[in-house]
């Protein structure tokens, strides 16, 4: 569970980091003028859900292989 912590606040770090260099370009102001901000925002919490619920599904399955395993 320590991995997964240090997983998601990688995660985290990286995803303000790179929004505060988009926030600086002219393309943001496009897909803001065009409504599409909200399509590239559902794709991006998308994507980050489905990478959390992958490491939930593989931690839950490791411990389960390491519980075998001591048996």
């Amino acid at each position: 569970m320590k991995n997964l912590t240090k997983a998601f606040t990688l995660f985290f770090s990286m995803i303000l980091w790179s929004q505060t260099l988009l926030a600086q370009g002219s393309e943001t102001d496009f897909f803001r003028n065009t409504g599409k901000i909200y399509v590239v925002v559902a794709i991006i919490v998308a994507t980050f859900l489905g990478i959390v619920f992958y490491l939930i599904y593989l931690d839950r399955k490791i411990a389960r292989l390491e519980r075998e395993s001591e048996d």
